[in-house]
């Protein structure tokens, strides 16, 4: 069963305990799945799903009024995912649900939903809440998209993938800044799929080299690198082809900022092999 673990932390004491109450519905869900056989679930279901509607609105008007409060830059992202999730509970909620095996499979379907949204989401965007820079500290910059030192993790090949990845945001970067009405929009596509499936090559050899040292934050490393890739299949192509420089810098300054925060807090604390040979011996 799925359960708030500590990678779903995010410091904000209120957020983090609507958090975990919104999973503790998501485990009241699971035990009518499993316990429920034989009686029927209309009102149970219904009634989770009036719960659910009824404390998320709440949930999300507290954390938007945080991220407002702060100036977070991924306040306008975040009102369109929570929007999502209403609409897909209220769709939930307008479904038949009379017989045994309607009422079954909804709640199925109910619990695969939620189960995936809440750790996609708090994961690849709420954990992002208050860490992403004001823009302006982003200008001071020469160059905020350089590879630097601090960023190292002491093993190669995740170092060398690393910098790798910054260079492909650096390339978005520049084409978003050098943006012009003559500009071709495969390109922009081009660097996406480019960023995506480097990514997706990362991940892997990180999470390769973590299962053999047997790293025991594997599985919150794995969970919060599915919850980036999955942020990068969000793409909204229309959106992009509206505002194509507004919608890359964007990107850049998210990808930016969830790299060097998972990085710096969660890569940082891989080991190297020498490392571990050297604690064994």
């Amino acid at each position: 069963m799925i359960r708030f673990t500590q990678d779903c932390l995010l410091g904000v004491e209120q957020i983090d305990e609507e958090h975990r109450y919104l999973f503790e519905l998501l485990a009241r869900g699971d035990a009518l799945l499993h316990d429920g056989y034989g009686r029927d679930l209309y009102g149970d279901i219904k009634g989770l799903l009036e719960e659910l509607e009824n404390y998320a609105d709440q949930h999300f008007a507290h954390e938007e009024a945080y991220m407002k409060e702060i100036c977070d830059p991924e306040l306008i992202l975040q009102r369109s995912q929570h929007m999502v999730f209403r609409e897909t509970v209220m769709e939930f909620l307008m479904r038949n649900i009379d017989g045994d095996e309607e009422q079954r499979q909804a709640l199925e379907n109910l619990l695969n939903f939620l189960a995936k949204w809440l750790y996609h989401h708090i994961l690849g965007s709420d954990t992002m809440i208050g860490k992403l820079p004001p823009l302006e500290e982003w200008m001071l910059r020469e160059n905020p998209c350089e590879f630097c030192d601090e960023y190292r993790i002491g093993v190669e090949i995740i170092d060398r993938e690393h910098q790798r990845l910054f260079e492909l945001v650096e390339k978005a970067n520049r084409m978003a800044r050098g943006w012009s009405a003559d500009s071709g929009f495969d390109e922009i596509r081009q660097i996406l799929q480019e960023l995506k499936d480097y990514t997706e090559f990362h991940f892997a050899d990180e999470e390769s080299y973590m299962r053999n040292i047997r790293y025991e934050g594997y599985e919150a490393q794995k969970r919060a690198h599915e919850a980036f890739i999955s942020r990068l299949e969000e793409t909204d192509l229309e959106q992009v082809q509206e505002n194509p420089r507004e919608y890359l810098l964007s990107l850049v300054e998210y990808l930016l900022g969830w790299l060097i925060h998972h990085i710096l807090h969660a890569d940082k604390k891989i080991p190297a092999k020498e490392k571990i040979g050297n604690q064994g011996g």
